[in-house]
């Protein structure tokens, strides 16, 4: 009789959609990580030489019938603090993440929090009714209402009969 060591059963294989998404979600990590940090210029390294700053927080874009909604990750910011535009098919959410001031003159062990400005530019994929958008910001996260211009809803063709 031999004895076999018992394996827990690879079930990484059983669902590729997770894989997808894993591997999604290490190249946003590594994009974050690259482009979301401050770049000093070579020639000069003092202070405003940043050519890249910021953080880029997580974009939702959904559409139905009636409307476009986009919602963002935006935890801790106040709504006085947030922007959004709308120009040529294209809403942009920008603000700024500022550092609490309790804690500013404190030793930092440890800062894994974005702080510094944000901008996030999503293509909207049909005409919207600038008049009508809505904005919300609830519990960490803002949520924007683009009401679907009436030449991009679908319309109901009927048929007729000869």
């Amino acid at each position: 009789m031999t004895l076999t060591r018992w394996h827990k059963p690879n079930l990484w294989n059983a669902v590729p959609a997770r894989r997808i998404a894993s591997l999604r979600d290490e190249v946003d990590n590594l994009f974050n990580l690259t482009f979301g940090r401050l770049l000093q210029s070579p020639q000069d390294s003092g202070p405003g030489t940043q050519l890249l700053e910021g953080w880029f927080p997580a974009v939702d874009l959904f559409e139905d019938k009636e409307s476009l909604v986009v919602r963002a990750e935006v935890p801790g910011m106040k709504k006085e603090d947030i922007e959004i535009s709308l120009h040529d098919g294209y809403l942009t959410v920008s603000g700024e993440r500022k550092q609490d001031q309790t804690y500013a003159a404190a030793e930092t062990y440890r800062s894994e929090r974005w702080l510094g400005r944000f901008q996030r530019t999503i293509s909207l994929p049909c005409q919207v009714d600038a008049d009508k958008i809505k904005a919300a910001y609830t519990d960490g996260i803002l949520t924007v209402t683009l009401p679907k211009a009436e030449e991009a809803k679908p319309k109901q063709i009927p048929i007729t009969v000869k």
